[in-house]
């Protein structure tokens, strides 16, 4: 049995997070994700869970790996500024292979920039924004029912990857109200076992270690230092740096088309349109106005690691268009793998694209 509701994307995203088992929130109140917080303040501690605020941003992140460690999924919500101070503590959490949710509803920057408009402006600062050679995954809705459901299997692959995940939604996507299908339960995946005795950071096949629960009776070493598979510092030795870090690069990486998630519309296309988040909407509703043009679409949900083999199904593209609310952060990205002009459409000041301006794009380049 499933049920509708009627909801705001924050509130879903709150709601796909309680479904999927989170009961622990750190987190610090910043537009436009601050009804995400408001949500698991009322409803955590109502499931056994916990809900903390914090005094800022480094110490909400801070509290999120302190709470994994004891095996709950933990997740915080955040924007534009609170991200940017969360980036150190994001770095620990990728060298500890801590599972941990962060959702960021994104806004117009730098700086305190448009608080309550939308923007795609961090969407290299997730992948790139701490310090060092690490990966994560990255997912990136364009509804309110995307908002639950990515929630939801933002905790599965954090748990499965050991990795932090994050929800990289906007201001239109985060405040807008759609009628949303809401399932019985969503899919529980378990973090991967830990063997007592073994090295607690030791790799399994898929180069992800098992995850020893604190408070469990094994006795680990946990620390942003190089460290050995025993969990030990070890910050002198070269070798073993680069084998640390390229696993934790690999162990994402390799896994990239496991993880792609994304739509095509008419693979023959000559002229392809490539989105996530917000400016889905727009392109389709090009699509929909003009539904007998031979318009490509590939519509992405998964950005990080970036589904490059989905550019290889339109064998006959001559160009890439690109609309993003920033100055072409993923056309640069598309750039490094298309065969073709990729043609970057930016967009500043917090509106989306209209579909007019999309389709004269398109006649332009027919």
């Amino acid at each position: 049995m499933t049920r509708t509701e009627f909801w705001q994307g924050n509130i879903a995203s709150a709601e796909g997070a309680l479904a999927a088992g989170c009961r622990f929130f750190g987190g610090y109140p910043i537009t436009p994700s601050t009804e995400i917080a408001e949500h698991m303040a009322a409803k955590l501690p109502k499931k056994g869970g916990v809900f903390i605020q914090m005094e800022d941003e480094l110490a909400s992140i801070a509290s999120v790996i302190g709470a994994s460690w004891t095996g709950a999924r933990a997740m915080t919500a955040t924007s534009g500024p609170g991200f940017s101070l969360m980036m150190e503590n994001i770095g620990y959490a990728a060298m500890t292979e801590t599972p941990c949710v962060i959702v960021n509803v994104q806004r117009g920057g730098p700086s305190t920039g448009q608080p309550t408009m939308a923007a795609q402006g961090d969407m290299m600062q997730c992948r790139f924004g701490s310090h060092g050679d690490y990966a994560v995954i990255a997912l990136s809705p364009a509804s309110v029912q995307e908002m639950y459901d990515l929630t939801a299997k933002a905790f599965n692959l954090a748990d499965e990857y050991r990795v932090p995940v994050f929800l990289m939604a906007d201001e239109v996507i985060g405040h807008m109200r759609e009628r949303i299908i809401i399932p019985d339960s969503v899919a529980h995946t378990g973090r991967p076992a830990f063997v007592p005795g073994t090295p607690p950071f030791r790799p399994n096949e898929n180069l992800v270690p098992g995850f020893p629960v604190f408070g469990n009776g094994y006795g680990t070493h946990v620390t942003g230092l190089t460290h050995d598979e025993r969990g030990f510092p070890c910050a002198t030795n070269p070798q073993l740096h680069a084998a640390l870090v390229k696993r934790l690069v690999d162990k994402i990486e390799s896994a990239s088309e496991k993880l792609a998630d994304f739509d095509i519309v008419n693979p023959d296309a000559e002229q392809v349109f490539i989105a996530y988040g917000s400016p889905v909407r727009t392109v389709q509703q090009v699509l929909h106005d003009h539904p007998d043009s031979s318009i490509g679409f590939l519509r992405i949900r998964t950005v990080w690691p970036f589904p490059a083999h989905a550019l290889s199904i339109f064998k006959n593209a001559q160009r890439f268009i690109v609309p993003e609310l920033n100055l072409g952060q993923i056309a640069r990205e598309i750039e490094r793998y298309a065969k073709v002009p990729v043609v970057s459409v930016p967009k500043l000041g917090g509106e989306l694209h209209t579909p007019k301006e999309l389709w004269k794009i398109l006649e332009a380049g027919a």
